[in-house]
């Protein structure tokens, strides 16, 4: 969606995890020259590899969009070190970390568009059954993120968070999602069009005087998962 706005795409992906073949075509039949870049934001230095990688081939990054973070949907009890680090590393320092690599030229330009996810509800850490460590790192983003809002306006950047609802098909659009029911306040499940829809506006000059806010594209769920879901 973006890439059919104009905007000039680089994305990143896990070595070893699911190729890029697939979102790389998708993207450019609007985006031609889009770059695929297997780099997993495990720290600092990665983020700053990244961001130098992105700019040598696609010139400055103006926008970022934080989608990086596995999720772990277990008992605390029978959660481990492993994957605390997980939950802390993949979704709080990669975005710190690539915040702190990308926002010296952003300020340098006066512009930027920082946008990150959080979970439903996680703004006001509101508790979810099973996901003490990632409803922990997410709340944390959050409020890293909305800081930064504070920080960095004075230089044209923006720091915004969409809070996806409960999403479970990742390939079902908007149109399919319209046919179908779900147990939120809409009726109806979400689709990766109402999420990219929230992210191309926030990536956009439109929402210049939206900055510190979380959007919360859940069809108005005020759950963390709806009612059905059984997490384990």
């Amino acid at each position: 969606m973006l890439a059919g706005a104009g905007y000039r795409i680089a994305f990143t992906y896990r070595p070893g995890g699911t190729p890029p073949d697939e979102t790389r075509n998708a993207i450019a039949e609007h985006d031609p020259e889009v770059l695929a870049v297997p780099n997993e934001l495990r720290d600092f230095p990665a983020a700053l590899q990244l961001a130098h990688d992105v700019e040598a081939a696609r010139g400055p990054i103006e926008v970022v969009v934080h989608g990086v973070g596995p999720i772990v949907v277990r008992p605390f009890a029978k959660c481990t070190p492993e994957d605390y680090r997980a939950m802390v590393d993949g979704n709080l320092t990669s975005a710190v970390a690539l915040a702190a690599a990308v926002l010296p030229g952003m300020r340098t330009r006066g512009f930027g568009r920082l946008v990150f996810f959080g979970m439903n509800g996680s703004h006001v850490t509101q508790p979810a059954r099973n996901m003490a460590l990632y409803g922990a790192a997410k709340a944390a983003v959050v409020a890293f993120a909305r800081t930064l809002a504070l920080e960095e306006a004075r230089h044209g950047i923006t720091a915004n968070v969409v809070e996806p609802g409960d999403i479970r098909d990742k390939t079902r659009d908007r149109a399919a999602a319209l046919r179908e029911s779900a147990p939120n306040p809409r009726g109806r499940p979400g689709s990766w069009e109402d999420i990219a829809d929230a992210v191309r506006f926030l990536a956009s000059d439109a929402s210049d005087f939206i900055n510190g806010a979380v959007l919360a594209v859940t069809g108005g769920l005020s759950e963390p998962y709806e009612r059905t879901a059984k997490p384990s």
